[in-house]
């Protein structure tokens, strides 16, 4: 059983012809796109809008970490 649909491999192709031809542009920024994985990331998106067979998104992995770190604090002496 395929994983994505034909539809989706289209939208990523079409994607990917763009950022070869330097047309592909961000959804946010509007920056030129020259990543291929950023590109086959918008064809996925867009596919997904249109209702293609895509599976779902896969959550972001977060760069700091869960557990936050304490410094030791300095031990004071009352004499």
């Amino acid at each position: 059983m395929a994983k994505y649909g034909k539809s989706a491999s289209e939208n990523v192709e079409k994607a990917m012809r763009k950022r070869k031809k330097g047309t592909l542009k961000s959804g946010k920024s509007g920056k030129k796109v020259t990543s291929k994985k950023q590109a086959i990331a918008i064809g996925l998106s867009e596919a997904r809008k249109k209702g293609a067979k895509v599976p779902k998104k896969k959550p972001a992995k977060s760069t700091k970490s869960t557990k936050s770190k304490s410094t030791p604090r300095k031990k004071t002496t009352d004499s």
